[in-house]
């Protein structure tokens, strides 16, 4: 049974926004501030760069195969059933980790430190529910909760800008080299990497050869410059040495300008975590669905509701994974563990959309996420190597057993 085609510009746009507009704008300038220092805005530039590359490959790919699956379904198709489920596991660990770290961001703006880990299985299973009675209901939620998002951002800085905390000059002051530029720039693709939630959604979206290349270009467009003004903010208003110690560097800005304004970025944080959360479980059931599909996963996950039209056993499957990694996983090592992830799945794009078309945007993107994965902090890349090397083995013993079985 095949997913039903319900989404139109809007929402696919509003998906992509509600994917990249959350808990990345909120916490991960600040690891890559004390990777770069006043040069973290050359990595946002950088990881920007490296974003257009990739959506453009993943928009040309998903024109051409508007199926469930993303990077999976495009890297087994054009380059072989290996490189497909290197892109698929890649993304199922690394968004599942980012997944939980927008739910553990829910809670540590919601409820003090002891009560973090609980709230954050809560809030993820309440996520997993609203996803298991269809995407459009993602979508619409997705849309308001972008708005408050925007609107607390724009309030934020604003105030910053109006109490006159932006004129200092603390933003160039000494701290981070030029050296940590690509460091933070691996960093901050963490911010980035919801467009993919479109290609992913692909076989749900209406006239997907025109609305998924559109959809992903204006919901980058609009996030680049979001992040440019809050980054510049930030750098200002706290400085860099002071935005790398943070926890909460959006929430630290407005408490400078008053009790109302740290009140707004609170709900805002919330707000984008959750949105984030939202189009990150859509995105992992799909490519969970697209995977046992090919034998991959389990084939029981490859079930489609027949109410609701949601695939909800990789839904449920998907939702006990994260439920789970909020009780163990730390919110800023998850950021380099999902970058490593996703950064994998995205090259696998690339190398594959220089299969179907020009090949110059392509080649800039696989060669971009290769040296930004090397990039990431140490810790990322050997657990990130460790886990990717896990589902390889596991796959070639399956592998082996059908074989012989045959």
């Amino acid at each position: 049974m095949r997913l039903a085609r319900r989404l139109g510009l809007f929402d696919a746009v509003v998906i992509g926004l509600g994917s990249m507009l959350g808990a990345g704008v909120f916490v991960a300038f600040a690891p890559a501030a004390a990777a770069a220092g006043r040069w973290l805005l050359a990595g946002l530039a950088v990881a920007s760069g490296v974003a257009w590359a990739n959506a453009m490959s993943s928009a040309r790919l998903a024109a051409l195969m508007p199926a469930a699956g993303g990077s999976y379904l495009y890297g087994r198709t054009v380059l072989g059933e290996w490189w497909g489920f290197l892109a698929g596991w890649g993304f199922v660990v690394g968004k599942a980790a980012s997944a939980a770290a927008m739910a553990l961001a829910v809670a540590a703006y919601l409820v003090p430190a002891p009560w973090t880990r609980p709230v954050a299985g809560l809030v993820a299973a309440a996520a997993i529910a609203l996803g298991y009675r269809g995407v459009t209901r993602t979508a619409r939620a997705a849309a308001v909760l972008v708005v408050i998002v925007l609107a607390g951002l724009a309030t934020v800085v604003g105030g910053a800008a109006a109490a006159g905390l932006l004129e200092s000059s603390q933003a160039w002051s000494a701290g981070g080299s030029p050296m940590g530029v690509l460091g933070a720039a691996g960093l901050l693709f963490f911010a980035f990497a919801g467009y993919a939630r479109v290609a992913t959604l692909g076989e749900e979206v209406r006239d997907p050869a025109r609305t998924i290349p559109r959809a992903i270009a204006i919901a980058l467009l609009i996030v680049v410059a979001v992040y440019g003004a809050v980054g510049a903010a930030l750098l200002a208003g706290l400085g860099p040495e002071a935005l790398a110690r943070s926890t909460a560097p959006v929430a630290d800005l407005a408490a400078s300008v008053g009790p109302g304004i740290g009140a707004v970025a609170r709900v805002a944080a919330v707000a984008g975590a959750t949105g984030a959360l939202l189009a990150l479980l859509a995105g992992l059931a799909r490519t969970v669905l697209a995977m046992a599909r090919e034998g991959d996963l389990p084939r029981r996950l490859d079930a489609v509701h027949p109410v609701h039209g949601t695939p909800y056993r990789a839904e449920l499957a998907v939702g006990v994974v994260v439920v789970g990694l909020t009780l163990a996983t730390d919110l800023r090592g998850a950021i380099g563990f999902s970058s490593f992830g996703v950064l994998t799945y995205y090259l696998v794009a690339n190398v594959a959309a220089r299969r179907v078309g020009p090949r110059t945007l392509p080649t800039l993107g696989a060669v971009g996420c290769g040296v930004l994965v090397l990039s990431l902090p140490v810790a990322s890349v050997l657990t990130g190597g460790g886990v990717l090397l896990v589902g390889l083995a596991g796959r070639a013993v399956v592998v082996r057993r059908r074989a012989s079985a045959g």
